[in-house]
Formats: structure tokens, C-alpha cells, sequence
């Protein structure tokens, strides 16, 4: 099933809002098998909104059209649909009494402009909206369903989940689908495209794989389109596992899940303590740690290094050290994370130091030169990484990446 969506409103077009609703209906559209082939925004016209529907009809099997269902006199949208589909404006019963009962728990007075909500087009299926007071409509022409929902993000939230998808799984017009997205770290897209190539190409012609990038991770999304939900999961994870024998380092975990919710449930099971020295990542690790739920289980606290000074007073850097290699530094990360791991009296501790930009840099420690320290009950690693770019927020991010992943991987025992 192909489907456009069509945005109305001024607001949109000239930058006022960001039109989230798209981007929410896009993905609850793909998890359903529903292809997005379109996304149209226009002005609250006539002749617009005219054109923009008739277009739509030419190549989509659903139109979704959110916007423009308000009860001032902008509105237009309920008037356009009616002279599109050959109707006219119908007094409603139950969607006024529904309104009516809104208007009453609020302690509010229904006008005019609220109860001509109610008039709605009578060739029209109602989609009920408990979240407000305009319902969302369902037209059929030409093998095409239309959908008309308001644009207010949470109402059209409810619509989309509670009436249009139900109502678009009974008709049978939409396939399963099941997504399961792979996380990696550590290497490159480019190179990870080259390791698992041949696995790639062997992927069964129901099973799409999409990279999505980012500063944090390579995301692999394996997309399984079919017509039985828990066959297309096995086909799926059958696939992962072969994947896990070519990149078992790289893996980290699945979905939404975060590396430092990974680290988190492994430090819980082993019953072990974990602290952060930071200089340049300036806390975003401790941030990372702590905004998974439950963190004080295993997390005892983080040093922000930032001055030399700290590097020494909290933490017992040397000052021979920090004299003679910099802060920047294998020796400086070791006093570091030795340190911390000593102050905290954790079991784990991360370190990290380095010039995150755009200033800073030298021809010997060019910006992005980072050093990263991981300290465990048995020994301690120190690694050099030089990220290429003088962006500072995402040398932070790819530093602090970088780093959890070194802490997972001495977690498990891998190093």
C-alpha cells in the first residue's frame, strides 16, 4: 500500500512549526507496510488543497491529509472535502455530544464555532477522537482511501493508532512487517559495508538492510516484508545470528537500546561498581550513565577533570607527567582512570583526555586527538584515537561512544 500525506496550514510553510506529524506517521506507517511515497505540505487554499488531493489520488492507494479542522475561519479543509467528494456539510449527533461532554468536565461553555465542529461531511466514515473536539473522517474513491485527521500532534497520534490503522488492517490491504535494528560501534561504515558484504548479497529477497549512521553508532535496520509477523521475526533473527559471527566486536546491542544501558544490566548482574574521570568529554559520559533508570545501582560518581590542577589535586595525575607528555597524554589517561577508579573504590572506571576543538590543536596532537583509559578489577588498557574533524560536539559524542564501548567490551571480557 502507497500512501501520501498531506500537511495543511500556513504555519508549516513558512517555518512557524516543524511538521513532526509526518515524521510520526512515517514511521508508524512503515511498521505497518505501508510505503510513504509522498509528503505534500500546503497553504490553507481552496484551489491548493484542491490540486494537492487530485494528485494524490493519481499514485496513492491511502491519502492522509492532517490539518486545517479547526473552528475559526481558516479552516477550510471540511468545506474543500465536501466539493471534492460530491457532499455536503451534515449535522452529527453523537460528535457534538461528544463534544458537549468535553466542554462540560472542563467547566467550559460551548459557542458556535465549537458546535459547527459537529457539522462534517455525510458521505464520510467518522473516526471518533477522544483526544478533542474534531473527529477525524474516512472517504473512499476510486480503490483510494482518504483520511482527514486534525494537526494538533497528539490527537492525530490517537487517530492514527486507535482508528486509522485498525480500520486499514480489516481491510487487508496492508502486509506484515518486522524491523529489528543492529547497533555497532567501532567500525566505520565503510568497512563494515566491506565485512559484511557477502552476507549482504545472501539476504533473502523479502529481508532489506538500510545503514543509518550517526556520530553515536552504525545502525543496521534488517526490514522483513511478508504477510506473517512471528515468521518473518525468525527469518530476521536467523540472519542476526550469522551477522554476529562476522562482527561479533562491533555488535552492542539492539533497537533502542543505549551502550550505556548495555554496560548497566552487565555491571548489575556481576554486581560491580563503576566510575568516570572526564576532560574532554566534560561529562557527557557521566551524563550518558545517568539517564538510564536505576544507574546508582552500580555507578558511584565521575571526576570532570578539566584544569590540570583538578588532574592532580582529585585525582593524583602527576605533575612530572603532566609536565613532561601533556594532558593529552597515555600516561596522564593512566594516573586517570587509575585514579578515579582508586577515589571512587569502583571496580570498573573509564578516563578520557583529549582536544575535542576547533581550538587547541597542535601538528604533534592535531583537534580530535583523544586518549581513552578503561580500568578493570584485573588490569588497565589506554588507547589513542584521532577523529577526523574540528566539530566539537561531535568529538564529544564519538569520544564518549567510543569510550562506553571500550568499557563493554572489558565488562564481558572480551579484552
Amino acid at each position: 500500500m502507497k500512501a501520501e500525506i498531506i500537511t495543511i496550514g500556513d504555519e508549516i510553510l513558512i517555518g512557524q512549526i516543524v511538521d513532526t506529524n509526518s515524521a510520526w506517521m512515517g514511521e508508524q506507517f512503515n511498521l505497518n507496510g505501508i510505503e510513504i511515497y509522498q509528503i505534500t505540505s500546503v497553504h490553507d487554499d481552496h484551489d491548493h488543497i484542491m490540486r494537492a488531493i487530485k494528485s494524490a489520488e493519481e499514485h496513492a492507494d491511502l491519502v492522509v491529509i492532517t490539518g486545517g479542522l479547526g473552528p475559526t475561519k481558516d479552516d477550510i479543509t471540511k468545506h474543500t472535502l465536501c466539493e471534492y467528494f460530491n457532499t455536503k456539510l451534515v449535522f452529527h449527533e453523537p460528535t457534538l455530544k461528544a463534544i458537549y461532554e468535553r466542554f462540560k468536565f472542563r467547566g467550559i461553555d460551548m459557542n458556535k464555532m465549537n458546535r459547527d465542529q459537529a457539522m462534517l461531511p455525510e458521505s464520510c466514515t467518522i473516526l471518533p477522537n477522544k483526544m478533542g473536539t474534531a473527529p477525524g473522517m474516512w472517504f473512499e474513491k476510486n480503490d483510494t482511501i482518504f483520511v482527514s485527521m486534525p494537526g494538533v500532534p497528539f490527537e492525530m497520534q490517537y487517530l492514527v493508532e486507535f482508528e486509522l490503522l485498525p480500520r486499514l488492517r480489516e481491510t487487508g490491504r496492508t502486509k506484515a512487517i518486522f524491523h529489528k535494528t543492529v547497533l555497532t560501534q567501532g567500525v566505520p561504515e565503510s568497512m563494515l559495508a566491506e565485512r559484511i558484504a557477502d552476507w549482504e548479497d545472501a539476504l533473502p529477497t523479502h529481508i532489506k538492510l538500510a545503514y543509518l549512521p550517526n556520530p553515536m553508532a552504525v545502525r543496521l535496520r534488517l526490514s522483513a516484508i511478508g504477510y506473517n509477523v512471528e515468521s518473518l521475526k525468525s527469518d530476521v533473527e536467523s540472519e542476526i545470528e550469522k551477522l554476529k559471527n562476522i562482527i561479533p566486536e562491533a555488535i552492542y546491542g539492539y533497537d533502542l537500546e543505549t551502550m550505556a544501558e548495555v554496560i548497566g544490566r552487565e555491571l548489575v548482574q556481576q554486581n560491580k561498581k563503576l566510575a568516570v574521570a572526564e576532560s574532554c568529554t566534560g561529562g557527557y559520559i557521566s551524563h550518558l550513565i545517568t539517564s538510564v533508570s536505576g544507574s546508582s545501582a552500580y555507578y558511584n560518581g565521575s571526576v570532570t577533570s578539566y584544569s590540570n590542577e583538578m588532574k592532580e589535586r582529585l585525582l593524583g595525575v602527576s605533575r612530572e607527567n603532566l609536565e613532561k607528555y601533556g594532558a593529552v597524554s597515555e600516561q596522564v589517561a593512566r594516573e586517570m582512570v587509575e585514579g578515579v577508579k582508586r577515589v571512587m573504590n569502583a571496580d570498573y572506571a573509564l578516563a578520557t583526555t583529549g582536544i575535542a576543538g576547533p581550538t587547541g590543536g597542535t601538528e604533534e596532537k592535531p583537534v580530535g586527538t583523544v586518549w581513552i583509559a578503561v580500568s578493570g578489577p584485573e588490569k588497565t588498557l589506554v588507547k589513542k584515537y584521532t577523529f577526523v574533524g574540528d566539530q566539537r560536539d561531535r568529538n564529544i559524542v564519538r569520544s564518549g561512544q567510543t569510550a562506553l564501548q571500550l568499557l563493554r567490551r572489558m565488562v564481558l571480557g572480551e579484552l
